[in-house]
């Protein structure tokens, strides 16, 4: 057996947190041993953020080309060739990644290893390497950050119908005749929209009443209407029942108010959830307490049941964005090299989903604000009564914002609209800084913004 390598720290996971953590280590002069499985930048450079978002440009593109006589520009028939959407986007990916994999080989203290890591004992790991072989590691600290991948449901005939899910989809190089999007969540209404602007019939069967289950009735209904005026078909309340098909196409029997019904498709993406990467970690020869999903159990200090091993990003469970993954390293950065003390609690959860209109959100909804007894009261103002979206003639939507009755601080907002996503960051940094809604209704903004509509959004409370 070879004798275990030892390092100062050892992160298994090379996406978001673990890359900065490594560097960080390595600047403070330690030694770190980083493993990759996969590829260097984890979920979001190669198969989330980057990729999607590469090509939800792509399908915005379309989307306006189409819309161009709105504008007075003529044009002719617009056409998607995906297999350019797909270099584009594999471009891209491979510089992300070329740039950080280039960084971490090239930083003294890193150690940068590719196989696959389990554990042998509480801080002992051995990693199979990619070209053969087993290397063993030991560390002061451990940090997993090992990720999280899409989570098929069980579903009968599922298991042997050829099927998409959120990182196939994006190679397929020729646009589906018809997509049918099994699930309702971000992921699948990013895909479902990105789709048919591409050319493609697309059905979204969705197993609850609503699309986006942890948002407000009003933004659902209004996300809904969006979707629905893009011709895409949604089937609420659709239970799926079966599936089978080939290479040539797909018979979906889902169930509604009772009654089954078989949708035909040529392709169909699953995009019902995803699950940790923890099956294959050897969690229990560490001691590392996992929940009934499988995520692994943490402290608000990112602590595992386990003194000195950690976890960040998706495997731990809990929102399954790059920020909050960045944020896990900035924790642990701060508590394992700087010396301070810093949690989980009370961080912030914004998120923006990329759907066009964009819906950005942050802090409180309605039915969270309600279920916790606050008092509150609502800014409401429909983006047709926004002066900038109506000169782009993008008036889809509409901003909410929460307020405190009593102090005037802005609780919660949801911004389904032109730029949302941006829109929201800019009333999230007036929450940060505890400035009263009176302040943005009150400020003097350039004209025409989307700044410019908080005027007119906070001027609905009086």
């Amino acid at each position: 057996m070879a004798q275990a390598e030892h390092y100062d720290v050892v992160i298994i996971g090379a996406g978001q947190s673990g890359d900065p953590l490594a560097r960080a280590f390595a600047a403070a002069g330690k030694t770190a041993a980083l493993v990759e499985r996969d590829a260097v930048g984890g979920t979001c450079v190669n198969y989330g953020c980057t990729p999607t978002k590469t090509m939800v440009a792509s399908a915005r593109v379309a989307y306006l080309a189409r819309r161009a006589g709105d504008y007075g520009v003529r044009t002719g028939d617009v056409s998607v060739d995906l297999s350019v959407v797909r270099e584009r986007k594999r471009a891209i990916v491979k510089d992300f990644r070329g740039g950080t994999e280039h960084r971490l080989e090239t930083t003294d203290g890193i150690s940068l290893i590719y196989g696959e890591a389990r554990f042998t004992g509480p801080k002992e790991i051995a990693v199979a390497l990619r070209e053969g072989g087993e290397r063993r590691l030991t560390g002061d600290v451990v940090v997993i950050n090992a990720g999280a991948r899409p989570a098929p449901p069980d579903l009968p005939g599922l298991a042997d119908t050829p099927f998409l899910d959120s990182t196939s989809v994006m190679e397929l190089n020729a646009v589906p005749e018809h997509l049918l999007v099994l699930g309702g969540g971000y992921i699948a209404l990013e895909f479902a929209q990105m789709f048919r602007r591409f050319g493609s019939a697309v059905t979204i069967v969705q197993r609850s009443g609503q699309l986006l289950g942890r948002e407000d009735q009003d933004v659902t209904d209004e996300v809904l209407k969006i979707v629905r005026e893009d011709g895409i078909e949604v089937l609420l309340g659709a239970q799926a029942q079966s599936v089978e098909g080939n290479s040539d196409g797909v018979r979906l029997t889902v169930k509604i108010d009772g009654a089954e019904r078989v949708l035909s498709g040529s392709h169909l993406l699953v995009a019902t959830g995803r699950r940790p990467n923890t099956d294959r970690l050897g969690a229990d020869a560490a001691g590392i307490a996992l929940d009934k999903q499988g995520n692994i159990i943490v402290n608000d200090r990112l602590e595992t049941s386990v003194p000195g091993v950690y976890a960040m990003g998706d495997v731990k469970g809990g929102p399954a964005f790059t920020h909050i993954s960045y944020d896990d390293f900035r924790i642990l950065k701060a508590n394992l090299l700087d010396g301070g003390r810093r949690s989980v609690t009370d961080r912030p959860t914004p998120y923006t989903v990329f759907i066009d209109p964009q819906l950005g959100r942050v802090g409180l909804s309605e039915t969270e604000a309600k279920a916790q007894g606050i008092a509150y009261k609502v800014a409401k103002l429909p983006m047709s009564s926004v002066a900038r979206a109506l000169e782009t003639d993008e008036s889809r939507g509409f901003m909410k914002a929460l307020v405190d009755t009593e102090s005037g601080q802005i609780l919660g907002v949801a911004i389904l609209g032109l730029d949302g996503g941006e829109v929201m960051g800019a009333l999230q940094i007036a929450m940060m800084g505890k400035v009263p809604y009176t302040a943005l209704r009150d400020g003097v903004f350039a004209h025409p913004t989307l700044m410019e509509s908080l005027n007119n959004l906070f001027l609905t409370l009086d």
